[in-house]
């Protein structure tokens, strides 16, 4: 398993969990730190086992009322990342 820590900016989580397969291929868990605790709890089960690329492309781009991104948009940045730091 590879882990990664990611500090998302402006969204009000404080902070982004996510644990790969060593390959960077598949998501084997997500947790955030702050930010809308229900919600985020969801996004991680509803993640969990499922393929990198298709995650972060499905949730790249989704806005959090005016502001440019949202929770779900850092998960995919923070998802691309981690993928770039497992494969080295």
């Amino acid at each position: 398993m590879f882990h990664y820590d990611f500090r998302p900016r402006g969204v009000c989580s404080r902070a982004i969990h996510v644990d790969l397969t060593n390959d960077g291929a598949t998501i084997e868990g997500v947790s955030f730190e702050g930010g809308c605790n229900g919600n985020l709890k969801a996004i991680g089960k509803l993640v969990k086992g499922q393929p990198v690329d298709q995650v972060a492309s499905t949730l790249e781009g989704n806005t959090c009322g005016p502001r440019p991104t949202s929770c779900a948009d850092q998960l995919s940045r923070a998802l691309r990342e981690a993928q770039s730091a497992a494969r080295g």
